[in-house]
């Protein structure tokens, strides 16, 4: 038996190689971009290839701050964009002024993607930058229910990642070949994301999720639990937490630190009855949360 593992390197380090330079051709031909800059993965990887391809002066960061952005993520965000030697403007942005954005219905990403990539293209035509480009890849453009992605489409914004036909695979294989901070960073959705499909979004129970998860991340480092994944849904009855696979078994296999995850949680407001479950990882579309019952895993 032969050892395959060198040649399997060699051969993820040229499809990375590829992957690579067939985006910073897609970026290339933009000749100026405003990125559309959460401070993922996929959006760092569209900056971090305009400023190769285009130079720091034709490429700037847009992030949009509102209250559905963890404070945490904002963070490190600037951090991130700082690394690359990218400008980093912080727009404010008001979503829950929008109505179809506060009645969360199953259309909220339409709404929330048409204020902030308005805000953004608002920005690049002021400052003279030819394009808005998001993180959109070739795996988002799959996905059977996407609303962010017709907003995207109206405002005509580049996506340059989907262009150049990289998946979430190939985005992270080019992150680490590009030595990116943000190569293993796990997604991390909105907090508006963590509010059931028909209970309407409003500032206090954003930060009632932003508060909860910090304080059970808290309570899984004071234990030594590692968690990759974690959330707290607001539920149209009470709240749910969702580890990543390994933490939740070693949750379980510890005596009452399930019950104080939710007690800690349940601390930070009024939240009501809560339960602690599995993290399903991989995009699941509005849609289908809003027919999953309730018990049932969401992104």
């Amino acid at each position: 038996m032969t050892d395959a593992g060198p040649a399997a390197t060699e051969t993820g380090a040229a499809d990375a190689a590829a992957a690579a330079a067939a985006l910073l051709d897609e970026v290339g031909r933009l000749g100026s971009v405003a990125v559309a800059y959460s401070g993922g993965v996929d959006s760092t990887v569209v900056l971090a290839a305009a400023v190769r391809a285009l130079g720091p002066g034709r490429a700037v960061a847009v992030i949009a701050d509102s209250p559905a952005l963890a404070r945490g993520e904002l963070a490190l965000a600037r951090d991130t964009a700082a690394g690359l030697g990218a400008e980093l403007v912080v727009l404010d942005t008001d979503e829950l002024s929008v109505a179809g954005y506060r009645a969360n219905a199953g259309d909220r990403c339409y709404f929330c993607k048409q204020t902030v990539l308005g805000r953004v293209a608002g920005y690049a035509a002021e400052h003279g930058f030819a394009h808005v480009a998001t993180g959109t890849h070739r795996d988002d453009r799959r996905a059977a229910h996407r609303p962010g992605l017709r907003a995207a489409k109206e405002l005509d914004a580049a996506e340059p990642l989907a262009a150049a036909g990289l998946g979430k695979a190939a985005v992270r294989a080019v992150a680490r070949a590009w030595g990116l901070p943000v190569a293993e960073k796990p997604g991390m959705p909105c907090l508006a994301s963590r509010i059931a499909v028909g209970v309407p979004v409003s500032k206090d129970r954003l930060h009632l999720v932003e508060r909860a998860e910090e304080r059970v991340r808290a309570t899984l480092d004071e234990h030594r639990v590692g968690a990759r994944d974690v959330r707290v849904r607001l539920l149209k009855h009470g709240f749910r937490i969702e580890l990543d696979a390994p933490a939740h078994r070693e949750v379980a296999a510890a005596h009452g630190l399930g019950d104080t995850l939710l007690r800690e949680a349940a601390a930070v407001g009024p939240l009501g009855e809560g339960s602690l479950t599995a993290y399903a990882a991989g995009a699941v579309s509005t849609a289908a949360r809003a027919a999953a019952p309730e018990g049932a895993p969401t992104r």
